[in-house]
């Protein structure tokens, strides 16, 4: 009989990390999960993710940030899955604090308990945003978990369903302002769909998987299907990109962390992100699962 591996996740509470738990646990490993606070994953995320809280079983409370609280994390582990990252602006931390050094501090500790394979989750298009703070971060540490030694995948998703949840929530409040005229393209992916493609990168040889989903649509009309299920009138005004960088320039003044990501949002329109297709869930029928909720 073959003995049961071990997988640390980290970034177990957020999106993607709760659906790789899942996965990962009914494909028989034992889950050892990161995450900062265990009462967060207790209850359905804001997306629908699952709550994951009785399918792990072991909790690590730590932080990155602080290497103390993670000291060991890696003992008895065979594979690391990260998916961890800066999704919202910090008021102490930067993508570089959490994206790099994070995940580097996760890294060391696998390097030196010899593990197996380690699975890391960055971005896709990163060629044509090498300047955005956040992608100079994750892409730092691919850098290095690529010298590291060990054997690894990284895996490219193109978008994850909780960002078009933001344009939800946006057609919900009636209103959204739309950075450029909204045409380029996108097929992003479910987190569940996502989380076998991470799971099966296990296997096989060390490489890059660039990820999608099932269905292309614009950006413009992911926002009209955003007000669709809502059941309210697409009311969408176009914004110019120079009114965008403008007013990026603005906030940096005052809030650099948040500037760092709305760089990323504003560079991420200009162009297409189309990457090969994966999974079988749809983004209308993820919409009108929010709509159920907040009905």
């Amino acid at each position: 009989m073959t003995a049961i591996k071990t997988v640390l996740v980290a970034g177990a509470s957020g999106y993607l990390g709760r659906y790789a738990v899942k996965e990962f646990k009914e494909r028989g490993y034992q889950v050892r999960a990161l995450v900062r606070d265990p009462e967060k994953i207790k209850t359905t995320g804001a997306h629908g993710e699952p709550a994951v809280y009785d399918m792990i079983d072991e909790i690590v409370i730590g932080d990155v940030t602080n290497p103390e609280s993670i000291k060991g994390i890696c003992k008895g582990v065979e594979i690391v899955f990260s998916a961890l990252g800066l999704t919202a602006p910090h008021p102490k931390h930067t993508s570089d604090d959490v994206d790099y050094l994070g995940n580097k501090r996760i890294l060391d500790q696998a390097i030196s308990e010899k593990v197996s394979r380690f699975i890391y989750v960055s971005v896709f298009n990163q060629d044509k945003m090498p300047e955005i703070p956040s992608i100079k971060a994750h892409e730092r540490f691919v850098a290095d978990l690529k010298q590291s030694g060990l054997s690894w995948s990284v895996i490219r998703p193109n978008g994850y369903f909780s960002d078009m949840g933001r344009f939800f929530s946006m057609a919900q409040s009636g209103h959204i302002f739309m950075i450029g005229e909204g045409e380029k393209k996108i097929n992003p992916i479910h987190g569940a769909d996502l989380a076998k493609v991470c799971v099966d990168a296990i296997d096989g040889e060390c490489r890059e998987i660039p990820v999608g989903g099932p269905d292309i649509y614009s950006f413009r009309e992911t926002m009209e299907m955003a007000f669709n299920a809502c059941g309210k009138t697409p009311w969408i005004t176009p914004l110019p990109y120079w009114l965008a960088e403008g007013g990026l320039m603005v906030t940096g003044l005052f809030n650099r962390n948040l500037a760092d990501l709305f760089s990323f949002a504003i560079e991420a329109l200009k162009f297409d992100h189309l990457a090969p297709a994966y999974g079988t869930r749809h983004l209308k029928d993820f919409f009108a699962g929010l709509a159920k909720k907040t009905h």
